[in-house]
């Protein structure tokens, strides 16, 4: 069955997927082995580079928006726009009000430097020294989401995007980010977290994200420390050449070392250039508190391994190569000095950059991983060609996932043996291919999680839920524990047969028909009996936003009748077919 209200909401769009109901900074060294994340999210800082004063907080219709002051207060409905503004260390309410800080939940729109976004989290406002600071809670997958649709490109394709959401995630949860209202900014700083969309990149991301959920990496069975950058220039660079004043204190990350990418340069390597004045040098460097004005020469003082410079000198002023690529951008763009591989030299009042690549050189290379993809190499590749060492696993045990392979489906399990399931596996396929008439075209992906609480994080699916589908990726609590409850076969015929319905449907195919052949097929509807309470016209809106696991069943059951009725009328065949075409007009009309 489907569940999609309780799905995360990806940039404010509803991401739909079926489910079955079960009823009933530099891093810090990390630890040697850590335990599962407290709670399964993280806390991102909101609008960073804007430096808010005021923001407008405008509750949705029916989004149940309400405020409180404190933890332990209650919650106020929240049902008129209100303005925040900060005064010092303390919020100014438009109602007169103030509060050292206030706690927002539910629906909402937020408005401030001419940008408007609606939110579905948790968002925390507080107040230092009259600029807001702004905090969202999300989950840490829909974190992972968000900025792999944020940062990647046209080039990647599936297993780039696997490999880079599972150093997003890594970069997220294996260090310390400097911030003390939040855990990660949503800037370069961090890690770039374009809240209002990348819409043509949010499909993807999901699936890179859904695939890979609390996967990171580990180097000998310890968590690794994970970067991206986006082009490399044909060598990466180790952290000590870019960050070498933070990292001479930090164990050795051999995972990290600098070395050839020939991926990257396939095409021909990236090269660039800049021609930038002593007077703006001057004022980026000053701004920046590294260079006093009144330098006249800049050049390369220190390259590292990978040819990258590491410190410059200005006059006899040494500057971190970093510190002084960060310093133009921020004060000139970023698209001036796109890396730390370059030469320079000075012509009259200005200084010519030439070089190679963009950004800091360090792990993954987004340009050689897109290559890698592209010529048809896994993940798992791209992870060894820039980690070598290091591997993907589970983030909570350091387990690595294991594979199993079927007939038409591969089975992946963490910590229990999986071979004893492939038969039943096998079996509930076999009946959902039988039931359906629809042969599998695709090979599936079922990914059994190692407890309830893991599925849930992963797939943010409510409690009642055993499976969840999407595309051809089906993800289920232990299987064990379905087994011992004898659902193994049943929920894993539903789920096949989700699949199988989405690989033939149409985005204009009405979600009640998809639901209810599913339902049909399943053994759960007849078409004998009195016509639900729920009529055709409302049923694709209860199925996509029921609020609990009664208003879901309800619907499903709804969709269930409605299409063993057309079934009934129409046969097998031809409502197949229409789920590739779309239902013609009028051919529901009248099912009563």
């Amino acid at each position: 069955m489907r569940d999609l209200a309780r799905r995360a909401k990806l940039f404010g769009g509803l991401v739909l997927a079926s489910a079955t109901f079960l009823t009933a900074a530099w891093p810090q060294a990390p630890a040697a082995r850590p335990a599962a994340h407290p709670t399964a999210t993280l806390r991102i800082g909101l609008w960073t580079l804007w430096h808010d004063k005021e923001i407008a907080v405008t509750p949705l219709p029916g989004g149940g928006a309400a405020m409180r002051a404190c933890e332990e207060c209650a919650p106020s409905p929240l049902t008129r726009p209100i303005r925040i503004r900060a005064t010092g260390d303390r919020l100014t309410l438009g109602t007169g009000q103030d509060a050292a800080g206030l706690r927002l939940s539910g629906a909402f729109t937020l408005e401030a430097h001419n940008e408007r976004l609606v939110l579905r989290n948790p968002l925390h406002i507080a107040a230092h020294a009259g600029e807001l600071a702004l905090t969202v809670t999300l989950p840490i997958e829909s974190y992972v989401e968000r900025v792999v649709a944020s940062e990647s490109g046209n080039a990647d394709s599936p297993e780039s995007l696997k490999a880079l959401a599972i150093v997003v995630r890594s970069y997220a949860l294996h260090q310390v980010h400097g911030h003390a209202d939040y855990d990660l900014c949503d800037s370069t700083h961090c890690q770039l977290l374009h809240w209002g969309g990348n819409a043509d990149r949010r499909s993807a991301a999901h699936a890179a994200t859904l695939a890979t959920a609390g996967e990171t990496l580990w180097f000998h069975e310890r968590p690794a420390q994970a970067w991206f950058h986006q082009n490399c220039g044909g060598r990466t660079a180790s952290p000590s050449e870019v960050w070498p004043a933070r990292g001479a204190s930090q164990p050795p990350m051999p995972w990290l070392a600098s070395r050839s990418d020939s991926y990257c340069t396939a095409a021909g390597a990236r090269e660039w250039s800049a021609n930038l004045s002593l007077a703006d040098l001057t004022a980026a460097l000053a701004t920046a508190g590294l260079a006093k004005p009144g330098w006249k020469n800049l050049s390369v003082a220190k390259r590292g391994e990978s040819g990258r410079a590491v410190s410059l000198l200005a006059d006899s002023s040494e500057i971190p190569a970093e510190s002084f690529r960060l310093a133009v951008g921020r004060a000139l763009g970023w698209n001036r000095i796109l890396s730390n591989w370059f030469e320079v030299s000075r012509q009259g009042d200005r200084f010519v950059f030439h070089g190679r690549g963009s950004g800091h050189g360090v792990g993954l290379c987004q340009a050689g991983a897109a290559a890698m993809a592209a010529g048809g190499q896994g993940s798992g590749q791209i992870l060894a060609q820039f980690f070598p060492g290091a591997i993907a696993a589970d983030e909570a045990t350091g387990l690595p996932w294991q594979i199993l392979h079927g007939e038409r489906f591969s089975l992946e399990t963490l910590g229990e043996s999986g071979s004893i399931y492939l038969p039943e596996l096998s079996r509930a396929l076999d009946e959902a291919e039988s039931r359906s008439g629809i042969r599998a075209v695709d090979a599936f992906t079922v990914r059994a999680f190692r407890s309830t609480t893991a599925f849930r994080d992963a797939t943010l699916a409510p409690g009642w839920v055993a499976a969840f589908t999407e595309g051809t990726w089906i993800g289920t609590q232990p299987l064990r524990t379905l087994a011992g409850r004898k659902l193994l076969i049943p929920i894993l015929r539903h789920e096949f047969l989700h699949a199988l319905v989405e690989s033939q449907a149409t985005p204009s195919t009405p979600l009640w028909l998809r639901e209810g052949l599913v339902e049909v097929w399943s053994g759960k509807a007849k078409p004998s009996g009195p016509p639900p309470t729920l009529k055709l016209e409302a049923l694709d809106s209860a199925l996509a936003h029921a609020g609990t696991e009664a208003q879901s069943e309800a619907a499903h059951r709804a969709a269930g009748w409605y299409a063993a009725r057309l079934m009934e009328r129409h046969g097998r065949a031809q409502v197949v077919a229409w789920l590739r075409t779309g239902l013609p007009a009028g051919a529901a009309a009248d099912l009563k």
